[in-house]
């Protein structure tokens, strides 16, 4: 397990989401290929784990925010690391489209394209406060290497 790592996942439950805390093993970490993501690898897992973390921390609260569940969400699918339970095969869901499957190259191209336009994400996903711009945010920079990262994480 990475020190100080918590990433998770969100997981339906009568219709509304939670986080399921899912720590990304040293084994996770290894297999981030360069080709989905395309920023530092350390740098990467710092503000997937920060943005797991506050969305964590928010879980309970009522506020309406999914920017950071988003940069989470898109971080874990970039980084092609399998869900640790039964749904969905154990494939994370694309945070455009929600498909389940191995995040590839084609595939990563095909949902950032698809990011430019609000009418391409799922109705469930566009309606949550703030969940496109951190899906865009987080793909433009881990994916597109342009912009700084979708959260400011300050060095430990």
């Amino acid at each position: 397990m990475i020190p100080g790592a918590a990433s998770h996942h969100l997981v339906s439950a009568g219709g509304r989401c939670h986080a399921g805390i899912v720590d990304p093993t040293s084994s996770d970490a290894a297999r981030i290929s360069t080709v989905n993501v395309r920023v530092p690898r350390e740098e990467f897992l710092t503000v997937w784990n920060e943005a797991s973390r506050r969305e964590a921390e928010r879980a309970g609260d009522e506020a309406d925010d999914w920017y950071m569940g988003a940069v989470a969400q898109t971080c874990r699918w970039l980084a092609a690391v399998p869900m640790r339970t039964a749904l969905c095969g154990g494939l994370p869901r694309s945070p455009v489209t929600l498909r389940a499957c191995v995040a590839r190259e084609q595939l990563i191209e095909a949902e950032w394209q698809a990011a430019q336009r609000q009418d391409q994400f799922s109705p469930t996903l566009a309606a949550r406060p703030g969940w496109c711009e951190g899906v865009r945010a987080t793909f433009r920079w881990a994916w597109s290497r342009q912009g700084p990262p979708p959260i400011e994480v300050t060095p430990a």
